[in-house]
């Protein structure tokens, strides 16, 4: 019997997955939740990569797509989806294998608990089961291989210092954006902006909202002294623009940035039309009421699809704990700079389930494309031999 394979999430990595199964012949199902392939990137697709087109394109939608963009231009989100993913998702080797509009909402081992028959035989060559939410209603699905390309960017993290949500935080989950706002139209982020956190994508933000003439920005940075992700002699030139811009600002250059550093939130409550906000300093709490709030505190994998598996997950970074170490024990927090892991470290105690992509990093956010990419090789060169169970 020929290994059928699902796959979760039509993003990237979940369409090269899809491509490799094709190149493999094996049957295979791609499942995305989404009503469109690359749903997540689509969602910043105003947010231009730092990243060119010639690290985004896998060998493999090279080949199928032999016109697919090249060079060294940073495409952005909409540009990725619309000159290479939605070809790649149009390509005859992927027609019929894509089902949009479903969801998979937990898988197990058919007939089998979660800690039953650890380590075994009978576990390795019992089928999976896919519970999926449709537009039809609820469905199962078989699978004897699932690689999890869900991403992240579904799974905002909270505001609370401690990673819990703040008080009177889910109260006004409504009020809070937590994905990446496009600055398009101006009146909508007029008034005052709290925005938290401190990578890229808070950067990125920072400097478009610092660009509309109705809006002042107040920044919470919850390390005292943050180095802004800098990396030495950066090589990718838009990275180090934002690391530049984001010094800049906290070095007082705009009158309507102020960046507060060594701050979290306390607590937030609604105050009529705006929401008023306790922050924790150095120098005691401070209040900030504020017409918006921009939370991007980064993002984290749904781990509940995989309850009932024997996933042996990091208890720092929620990465799975063989690549989370050796992600941990590599070159700092250059993308550029991860290693390839190998089969071993994407491996899980539960046989034949692989986590893959953006997801697979858990908190790390060294996570590039090609990455993943290289991911998808290693996988499939392991099982390659192996076309039957």
């Amino acid at each position: 019997m020929q290994r059928h394979v699902a796959i979760l999430g039509a993003g990237p990595v979940g369409l090269d997955a899809a491509l490799a199964c094709a190149d493999a012949g094996w049957p295979f199902t791609v499942y995305e939740a989404a009503d469109t392939v690359a749903a997540h990137v689509r969602a910043w697709g105003h947010v231009r990569l730092f990243t060119p087109w010639d690290l985004n394109v896998s060998h493999r939608m090279r080949t199928h797509l032999p016109h697919a963009p090249t060079g060294d231009d940073c495409p952005t989100g909409a540009e990725l989806a619309a000159r290479l993913l939605d070809p790649v998702a149009a390509l005859p080797a992927l027609e019929g294998r894509i089902r949009l509009r479903t969801r998979v909402a937990a898988i197990a081992r058919t007939g089998l608990l979660k800690h039953e028959q650890i380590g075994t035989d009978v576990r390795a060559a019992a089928p999976f089961t896919l519970l999926l939410d449709t537009p039809d209603g609820e469905e199962t699905a078989e699978a004897d291989l699932v690689l999890d390309c869900t991403g992240t960017y579904a799974v905002p993290n909270t505001l609370g210092a401690g990673g819990i949500p703040a008080p009177g935080e889910r109260a006004l989950d409504h009020r809070i954006t937590r994905t990446l706002p496009p600055v398009c139209d101006p009146d909508r982020w007029a008034g005052t902006i709290l925005l938290l956190g401190a990578g890229k994508s808070a950067q990125t933000t920072a400097r478009d909202l610092a660009a509309l003439p109705g809006t002042r920005v107040e920044w919470i940075v919850r390390s005292p002294a943050p180095d802004w992700g800098a990396v030495r002699d950066d090589t990718l030139p838009g990275r180090q623009q934002l690391v530049e811009i984001s010094q800049a600002f906290a070095d007082g250059v705009s009158d309507r940035v102020t960046v507060h550093t060594g701050a979290h939130v306390q607590s937030l409550y609604s105050d009529g039309d705006r929401v008023r906000v306790t922050l924790g300093t150095s120098q005691g709490p401070r209040e900030i009421v504020c017409d918006h709030i921009v939370a991007l505190t980064g993002y984290v994998g749904d781990a509940s699809l995989y309850r009932q598996l024997q996933v042996h997950e990091c208890y720092a970074t929620a990465a799975p704990m063989s690549l989370s170490a050796a992600l941990l024990g590599s070159a700092g927090g250059d993308c550029l700079a991860q290693p390839t892991v190998g089969i071993d470290a994407l491996r899980n105690p539960e046989p034949h389930f692989f986590i893959l992509g953006a997801k697979s990093y858990g908190r790390l956010n060294t996570f590039l494309l090609r990455a993943g990419y290289e991911q998808v090789d290693e996988v499939f060169d392991a099982y390659a031999p192996v076309v039957s169970v």
